[in-house]
């Protein structure tokens, strides 16, 4: 198992690379001519985590890539897709690959939690963004707390999952679903045996 954990954490990483968030949130920066610390300003994130993130030394959660996503005046779906993209569909193969999109820089554990995988990347101007989840296993933390503007669902698929949303906890297990308000603070970690997994849909109006 734990070997199987290692290799799964190696493309994960090389699927960050292939994404290239950093690369697309520089270059949006820079072509509204806006420096670091402007757009640190209009976020209310650090200047030097938004270098790592441009830098691709860190993968932002989803929560600090909403935030990027507002100051710069874009969708979300931005991130997740390409220039040609015209599809009107987008069919992603379960075996296409594990999961991806958390890179780990150094020494550093997961911060925010959990790994997200985009599963519609290819769509452009997209309503809602649809992600896999797969939730780290850890002690539950209050630094784990996010809140967005918009609206998610959660589908659980395996594991059981520790959801915080407030002041409430509750247990899910696999086939439980819960719809909530992001702009209220939640979280979550994986319990039992096995890391939780998850599909996930978010809504954010652009």
């Amino acid at each position: 198992m734990q070997k199987r954990g290692c290799c799964v954490q190696e493309k994960i990483k090389q699927e960050i690379r292939e994404m290239k968030l950093g690369e697309k949130v520089r270059g949006l920066r820079q072509e509204q001519r806006l420096t670091l610390q402007a757009l640190a300003d209009m976020t209310g994130l650090s200047k030097p985590l938004l270098s790592q993130i441009e830098n691709d030394q860190v993968t932002p959660p989803i929560a600090t890539l909403l935030k990027i996503a507002k100051g710069l005046k874009v969708g979300i779906h931005y991130f997740f897709e390409e220039a040609g993209d015209r599809q009107k569909f987008m069919l992603t193969r379960g075996d296409q690959s594990p999961l991806g999109s958390q890179r780990r820089p150094g020494k550093d554990a997961v911060q925010q939690g959990y790994m997200y995988k985009p599963l519609a990347p290819g769509m452009r101007q997209k309503k809602v963004e649809p992600f896999l989840i797969e939730f780290e296993q850890r002690e539950w933390d209050t630094s784990l707390f996010y809140s967005h503007e918009g609206v998610e669902f959660l589908y659980l698929l395996d594991g059981e999952l520790e959801f915080h949303y407030a002041d409430e906890v509750m247990r899910l297990y696999p086939g439980d679903s819960i719809y909530y308000e992001s702009s209220e603070p939640h979280g979550y970690v994986s319990v039992g045996e096995v890391r939780a997994r998850a599909v996930a849909v978010l809504y954010t109006k652009s």
